[in-house]
């Protein structure tokens, strides 16, 4: 059993209807059919969203997509109308909220791969593939990829995994046309946001962007974008391969779960405990010096 230790109410606003509870973003549509996408301060780990938050982390998740929709603009168009608050929304959504064009989604995770690690490495162990891709012999944990690849997923629901599947599934399930713009455009967005990240002193080693087709079935990036809770940023300075690398995200959370100190089985069925203050600390801090080095911004 995974899912949300707490899972909260959602917030009523005058002229919204709520939609959906996500690990880290709830959803309500307004009078105008438009999606009003608020990121809270949740997170999650090892499929369960946890009952402790992260203070400011929907806005560094937030602001930092709109950065990153601004460099991509030219590749792909993006979801974003409007970043003013709704009437009558809490003073809390402030910089947290986003609406969006309702798109129709396309039910698929589509990951780029630079580097080899997670369950890329798993597979690669097992079989020298990574969703079926075969890739040379000698390649270890933190390897620069000959070319990045993409690697779709499925996309689960909360408390399930995202599986790996293969191109091929990809195109059964949403067309070869679709299908061959999706890896493309995945492949052309990752390589634009990782060189603009190297420029900056930060290894994308992968990332996971989700698209929908509006109303003229045009392709629409959506959702969040090139954050840490969708990217594995590693600084690099200290890219060192054949073990697991620092990184801008989640690990100190991670670690701490999985640690003597959490008191915690992962495989049990028992709920993850409540983080400690010091953890809360240093994962904010990584996700805001993510932000600062990326934008090159002070975050205020």
């Amino acid at each position: 059993m995974s899912g949300f230790v707490e899972k909260p109410e959602p917030v009523e606003v005058p002229g919204l209807v709520h939609l959906h509870t996500g690990k880290v973003r709830d959803l309500y549509q307004n009078e105008a059919g438009d999606l009003v996408m608020v990121a809270s301060d949740r997170i999650s780990a090892y499929d369960w969203v946890l009952p402790t938050e992260i203070p400011d982390k929907g806005r560094v998740l937030t602001q930092l997509s709109l950065w990153w929709f601004d460099q991509l603009a030219d590749l792909i168009p993006n979801h974003v109308l409007s970043t003013e608050l709704p009437a009558g929304a809490p003073a809390d959504w402030a910089g947290r909220t986003l609406v969006c064009t309702s798109l129709r989604m396309i039910p698929v995770e589509c990951v780029a791969r630079g580097y080899l690690t997670g369950s890329g490495l798993t597979e690669y162990v097992e079989s020298r593939t990574v969703c079926g891709l075969a890739l040379p012999e000698g390649l270890t944990d933190g390897s620069e990829l000959p070319a990045p690849i993409f690697t779709p997923a499925t996309k689960a629901a909360v408390g399930d995994h995202d599986e790996n599947v293969s191109y091929e599934e990809v195109a059964r399930q949403v067309g070869a046309e679709t299908a061959a713009q999706l890896r493309q455009t995945t492949l052309a967005v990752y390589s634009r946001a990782r060189d603009i990240a190297r420029d900056r002193g930060i290894i994308l080693a992968d990332t996971k962007f989700e698209f929908g087709h509006d109303g003229n079935g045009g392709l629409v990036l959506a959702d969040e974008v090139l954050t840490p809770d969708s990217s594995r940023f590693w600084p690099a300075d200290s890219w060192e391969p054949g073990h697991a690398q620092p990184s801008y995200d989640k690990q100190y959370v991670r670690d701490w779960l999985t640690s003597p100190a959490s008191g915690w089985d992962r495989t049990s069925e028992r709920p993850p405990p409540a983080l400690p203050g010091e953890v809360v600390a240093a994962t904010r801090g990584k996700y805001i010096e993510a932000y600062e080095r990326l934008t090159g911004t002070t975050w205020a």
